[in-house]
């Protein structure tokens, strides 16, 4: 992938993709929290504690190698999406929680996502390797994920018949740009491709499984309803890999660090489809509240 496209066209197509994230907030999203804060609650702590300690343990456990290993934490800490609330409505979820959760995660990772990123490789990498997120690229990342959002709300409460009609091209737009650096990352690596497979493959393809077992049954043991649960399924085992390969690729300029996404990304809508059947079909549907 040249780097001159990977410089300028991958953050301002990431710059849309999260705008069009904006386009389905209002502040309406932040605002309920506080009506029915426990759903809310539990998710963020599985998002933001649980998952990031078991891709702490995945990568001590199979011995990923360090670069890899911070790719793994990088994905970790990405966000959900848009995509999460397609598979809630597809699956019987309380859409509401899944924007809500989405708003949120939206502010938190502008900060969270540096933080961990930064840990990951004081711990992982060896003290000649320099792939570190100084101030700068921690504005960076600050700047890419809320200021596109922020765009995108802006232009969803001053214009929302404008809204509406970006709201689908940004998605379509979204899909595209997301196997466009899959492809690129898998192409520029090509050579190492089977090997990456091999060391980040389970690893990946058991983070995936995790993350969906974790957001649905860990809200169910906590009280929260089937319907609930299961917006909390979706928005944390679908995470952001569109955000997490432009980071890897653009303010890291690591394609190595990228691949864990990129093969997360191939596990991911399988397995959702998979467990949106499974918990559907055998996982009892209880009364539905909206948040």
């Amino acid at each position: 992938m040249d780097s001159g496209l990977i410089t300028i066209f991958l953050p301002i197509a990431l710059a849309i993709v999260m705008a069009g994230m904006g386009l389905e907030l209002t502040l309406k999203d932040f605002a309920r929290v506080s009506k029915h804060p426990k759903a809310v609650l539990i998710a963020l702590f599985c998002q933001l504690i649980l998952l990031v300690g078991i891709a702490f343990l995945i990568c001590k456990i199979l011995a990923l190698p360090p670069l890899l290993a911070v790719g793994l934490m990088l994905l970790a800490a990405s966000p959900g999406g848009t995509t999460a609330n397609l598979f809630s409505y597809l699956y019987k979820g309380d859409i509401a929680l899944n924007i809500t959760l989405t708003a949120i995660n939206a502010i938190i990772a502008a900060v969270f996502l540096p933080l961990i990123v930064n840990f990951s490789i004081l711990y992982f990498m060896n003290e000649g390797q320099q792939v570190g997120l100084q101030f700068t690229k921690v504005l960076q990342v600050f700047l890419i994920i809320l200021v596109p959002v922020c765009i995108g709300m802006i232009i969803r409460h001053y214009a929302p018949h404008v809204a509406e009609k970006l709201n689908r091209p940004v998605r379509i737009f979204a899909v595209v740009f997301l196997l466009i650096i899959i492809l690129g990352a898998i192409i520029k690596e090509r050579s190492n491709l089977v090997d990456y497979l091999g060391q980040i493959g389970l690893a990946t393809a058991l983070f995936c499984a995790i993350s969906l077992m974790v957001g649905y049954f860990v809200p169910r043991m906590l009280g929260i309803s089937s319907y609930q649960a299961r917006a909390c399924a979706f928005e944390i085992g679908i995470h952001n890999s569109t955000l997490a390969m432009t980071i890897a690729l653009t303010i890291m300029a690591s394609t190595t660090i990228a691949m864990p996404a990129a093969v997360y990304s191939i596990f991911m809508y399988i397995f959702a489809t998979i467990f949106g059947i499974l918990i559907t079909k055998f996982a009892p549907q209880d009364a539905v509240k909206t948040v």
